[in-house]
């Protein structure tokens, strides 16, 4: 698989051209502020309503309503939350002529047909693999973030150099940047996301949490020992891998980790899995995601309160608290 680096892209694909950012939060920001400092124009539309328009000014940039910011741009980058994608898009689909290219950094709009762009436009793929405050914090420490590259659409014949240009232009070339297919980071992404990175891991940390204290260890202990120290490992398998960070732990941890991993993660985690997958695969979890937008997203809200209010949550903003006031 090859890596695309800063030696394969050019700024020229972007010279000239005005990029219009939709949406001005944690990667809208992000992506905005290291275009701008790459030499690209940069303008941002934002709705009337939106909360981030005096930053965005802040920062230096035009800002614009969506609509506006569709007819000046020659790039439309589509960095506004992914369940809104379909609404917005219906309103700016009259303002896409043939010379403009729509840009995602997820491709689960696209991939899950929520919108259908024009026949006549270039659409690409640039997803950046790190929240947006990494991206911009890599970005300034000259090393950047890895990511992904794609084309769905290459009306212009030009979209992966296009892609490839706005990629190095935010800072992925500098890290390392690989070609997929928006099919592949949709499907990818998600499960990555629910299965292990996100939901997976949150509710491996709130199970062991729990046990912990069910059996009498201070909650205190229990939060230190199962989820403080998750940032070392990380770090460690990021460096050398699994092997290489078991190499680094003792060896009372390796052995164990070797006999209880398969007893945690056993038969019948991996058939959840493949069925979750199967559900993303099918479209069934778009569906019930945009389903749950548009109908005032009440289970959202009620799965969201029992996450910040479990006692993990409390546990470790105390904990937090007083590290942070010892260090002073």
């Amino acid at each position: 698989m090859k890596i695309y680096k800063d030696k394969d892209a050019n700024l020229k694909y972007l010279k000239a051209k005005t990029i219009a950012i939709l949406g001005y939060g944690s990667q809208g920001r992000a992506q905005a502020l290291n275009l701008k400092d790459s030499g690209c124009k940069v303008i941002i539309g934002l709705r009337r309503e939106s909360k981030n328009r005096k930053k965005a000014k802040q920062d230096g940039f035009e800002v614009l309503l969506i609509e506006k910011a569709v007819q000046k741009g020659d790039i439309i980058s589509f960095l506004i939350p992914d369940h809104t994608h379909s609404e917005v898009f219906s309103k700016i689909e009259k303002y896409l002529s043939s010379n403009k290219t729509l840009l995602f950094s997820h491709a689960f709009s696209i991939h899950f047909k929520l919108l259908h762009p024009p026949k006549d436009v270039d659409v690409i793929l640039v997803a950046p693999h790190s929240p947006g405050r990494v991206l911009r914090e890599n970005f300034e420490s000259k090393i950047g973030v890895t990511g992904f590259i794609a084309v769905h659409q290459d009306y212009v014949g030009k979209a992966k150099q296009m892609a490839l240009a706005y990629a190095k232009a935010i800072g992925l070339t500098k890290a390392g940047v690989l070609w997929t297919s928006f099919k592949h980071e949709a499907i990818g992404d998600i499960f990555g996301e629910q299965a292990v990175l996100c939901g997976g891991l949150t509710k491996l940390l709130e199970k062991g949490f729990e046990i912990l204290t069910e059996n009498g260890l201070p909650k205190e202990n229990a939060y230190l020992e199962c989820v403080h120290q998750l940032d070392f490992i990380v770090n460690l398998i990021k460096s050398y891998g699994i092997s290489g960070m078991y190499d680094r732990i003792s060896k009372t941890a390796e052995y164990g980790s070797y006999l209880a991993g398969k007893r945690i993660i056993d038969r019948r985690v991996r058939e959840n899995m493949k069925k979750l997958l199967g559900d993303i695969e099918s479209g069934s979890f778009a569906k019930t995601w945009i389903k749950e937008y548009k109908s005032g997203m009440k289970n959202y809200s009620k799965l969201k309160n029992e996450v910040s209010s479990h006692p993990l949550e409390k546990t470790g903003k105390e904990i937090r608290r007083k590290l942070m006031t010892n260090s002073k």
